[in-house]
């Protein structure tokens, strides 16, 4: 019998999961400008259609099929996922004697991990990429970007990044914010700037919908962390409250900042913080006690805040909602502080961090798992970038007339707000 209580256990972190993407429009589409909202929000409600499709004809296969020979990439075998079913009902009729639940539910568990990774990568592009050239590669880049990085940090045995190299990343600082951040820094990059980037100061248009958005992320973050254990147990309550503690702590280490650097705490900076928090704890959340959550909380915000607030006006690019700033910049911070603050006996391979053993293996295999999975994203985004600029026109950007008017009614012909023109926001 599969153990029912962390059957259930899987499935409400499954769905808690599969909620992120729809909180994540709203945080989105809550920091986007007003002529933008809709475009904003729908991107990421594409990324659900387009994710989920794209998971059960191939993604699946590409990260968790084959038979383990290729440290790089899963296999073909499982496409389409046919016969799953019928292997379901043998399963049911002899449980392995290591399952503790069914495999289905791991699908779709992992399809809501891709989902909100590919939704990441569309808030480095708002305002200014058209619709279909930012549909075409998400499809792509989840099939021969994400789910071969998640074979590489989650296929066990033989993998490059969680086997090889033995980096831990409990539930996606590699696969999960990396990779999304690096990509969306990637992405603006090739499209530059918004028209008046640098020169006029981009305001979220609807506060509250930040609140909302940071709320729904927030609660789905609990199955997100928690539901890494694949398991009801000690480790998955460890998760949930590293999860709580460092969020909690990067949010107020966020307001803090704040106030010491412009005088005034805001609701902006609260959800930002909150979410800072969240994406650190992510590689470490099963395997750090819970002070050291709370200092990576801590540790974030300023961290993340220097990287939207100066590092983007260093070098000129335009991360419109913070995507490497937030997630990039904070994933490789969390990977870096758990290979400081792992616990040994809670780390996959038995190897503890820095200040448990003195012992900097750990750190080192984390910073080169980070570096791996730079290199990958980084070579990969470059060569899909080209193939769909190509595709569409040697152009990935709107036109100016279309960006000026405002992509909710140049690309969508509605508005989310009737009364609004779109031609002076």
């Amino acid at each position: 019998m599969y153990d029912t209580g962390s059957t259930g256990f899987m499935l409400v972190c499954t769905m808690l999961v599969l909620f992120m993407t729809p909180g994540l429009a709203f945080f989105y589409g809550g920091l986007a400008r007003r002529k933008n909202v809709i475009n904003t929000m729908l991107m990421c409600f594409a990324v659900i259609g387009i994710v989920g499709i794209a998971w059960v004809l191939a993604g699946w296969s590409f990260a968790y099929g084959g038979d383990g020979s290729l440290s790089w990439f899963g296999g073909f075998d499982q496409l389409g996922l046919f016969g799953l079913v019928s292997g379901m009902l043998a399963e049911a009729s002899a449980v392995p004697a290591d399952a503790v639940y069914p495999s289905l539910v791991d699908v779709c568990f992992q399809m809501a991990f891709a989902m909100i990774t590919a939704a990441i990568v569309t808030g480095s592009v708002a305002g200014r990429m058209k619709f279909g050239a930012v549909a075409a590669f998400i499809a792509a880049w989840s099939l021969v970007v994400y789910a071969p990085l998640a074979h590489m940090v989650w296929g066990g045995e033989g993998s490059l990044i969680g086997d090889v190299i033995g980096a831990l990343d409990f539930a996606g600082g590699d696969v999960v914010h990396i990779s999304s951040g690096v990509t969306g820094l990637i992405l603006c990059l090739f499209l530059g700037g918004r028209k008046g980037f640098g020169l006029k100061s981009y305001r979220p248009h609807n506060v509250p919908f930040v609140a909302l958005g940071a709320g729904l992320l927030w609660l789905g973050w609990f199955g997100f962390n928690g539901g890494s254990e694949f398991a009801a147990d000690e480790v998955a309550a460890l998760a949930i409250l590293n999860t709580v503690v460092s969020s909690a702590a990067g949010l107020v280490s966020w307001l803090v900042t704040e106030r010491v650097t412009t005088g005034k705490p805001t609701l902006v900076g609260a959800c930002t913080g909150l979410v800072a928090g969240l994406v650190v704890v992510t590689p470490g959340a099963g395997f750090v006690e819970p002070w050291a959550a709370v200092l990576m909380g801590i540790i974030v915000s300023p961290v993340c805040y220097l990287a939207i607030s100066k590092l983007k006006a260093r070098f000129g690019y335009d991360d419109a909602l913070d995507a490497f700033g937030c997630h990039g910049v904070g994933g490789i911070l969390g990977g870096v502080l758990t290979g400081l603050f792992c616990v040994p006996e809670l780390s996959w391979s038995e190897a503890g961090g820095l200040l448990y053993t003195g012992d900097a293996s750990l750190l080192v295999s984390q910073v080169v798992g980070i570096l791996v999975t730079l290199a990958i994203v980084i070579v990969l985004d470059l060569v899909l970038v080209a193939i769909v600029r190509a595709a569409f026109g040697g152009s990935l950007r709107v036109s100016e007339h279309d960006e000026a008017l405002g992509l909710d009614v140049s690309a969508h012909g509605e508005s989310a707000y009737p009364a609004f023109t779109g031609l002076d926001a």
